[in-house]
């Protein structure tokens, strides 16, 4: 029987391929769009997503069904001793709270592990990555669950917003501000750095972004990582905007020149996405092991 079963949801950026191929299990994030329930990357594929909210359809999140993830845990822990279950920020959704009640059923108590690490999208799918590693090492699960609470304030993501319009939508700024926002063109940053996402700086130009988030991450290499950027890993994410993404990632390369890692390049979570809209791009740095 194998020791460790690790469970993270779409809000990571894994796949469902991808996670076959790691070895791990994703749950998938339910969405409401126009009263019908679709589910990431099983009945709904990024192109979808983004070909109904370009529509203005009627886009809401949903936590999964505690069942469902409770009859995940159950079928891992047929051939598991346990579970570690890495799902998105409490502080963006209350599915990891929900999480956290069920897994002190009597069936689940000292075998599942809900782990609230304060993080998303491409600093969430690399802690999921270091539980895995750490599993195959052999690591008891109270000292990977140790090491991933140790951690969970130690990476942060900067995103610039395309369009104010979603913000806007969700309440996030009001129409107002959003108006005079869309007139002067401004392209908000916004920093997730552990509940939270916050407003962190405001760009005239993408140029101006990208070198406000280059900024950021070199300050907190400078402050918070030791000085060297080759204690974290550098990512980029981003919401239908792939080829900007690749030209961002030359750039951050030349910026960090020194860096010896791979930038890796992914989509943010589809949850993100209903609140900024298409056309954004982050730059995330997170602590290695």
């Amino acid at each position: 029987m194998a020791k460790i079963a690790i469970v993270t949801d779409s809000n990571s950026g894994i796949t469902q391929r991808q996670a076959a191929e790691l070895g791990i299990s994703v749950v998938p994030m339910p969405f409401d769009i126009d009263g019908k329930t679709y589910y990431e990357d099983i009945s709904l594929t990024q192109e979808e997503f983004y070909i109904k909210l370009n529509g203005n359809a009627d886009i809401s999140t949903t936590q999964p069904s505690p069942e469902n993830v409770m009859d995940m845990w159950r079928k891992l822990l047929e051939d598991h001793e346990s579970v570690i279950y890495i799902p998105m920020s409490s502080g963006l959704s209350g599915s990891c709270q929900t999480a956290m009640v069920f897994s002190m059923e009597e069936e689940f108590d000292g075998k599942v592990f809900v782990i609230d690490n304060q993080r998303i999208s491409v600093t969430q799918r690399q802690a999921v990555l270091d539980a895995k590693l750490m599993a195959d090492e052999g690591i008891a699960v109270e000292e990977i669950v140790k090491y991933l609470m140790d951690t969970k304030m130690e990476s942060s993501i900067y995103i610039m917003v395309d369009t104010l319009k979603y913000l806007k939508k969700g309440g996030r700024v009001t129409p107002a501000a959003a108006a005079l926002g869309t007139i002067l063109k401004l392209k908000p940053v916004l920093q997730i750095q552990g509940e939270k996402l916050d407003a962190f700086a405001k760009a005239r130009t993408l140029t101006q972004a990208k070198n406000i988030m280059i900024n950021a991450v070199k300050a907190d290499v400078e402050k918070r990582f030791g000085g060297n950027v080759n204690n974290v890993h550098l990512e980029i994410a981003h919401t239908h905007n792939l080829q900007e993404a690749l030209n961002f990632k030359e750039e951050v390369a030349a910026a960090f020149p020194e860096y010896q890692g791979q930038i890796y390049v992914d989509h943010l979570s589809l949850s993100v996405s209903c609140h900024i809209g298409p056309g954004s791009l982050a730059l995330a740095a997170t602590k290695r092991m």
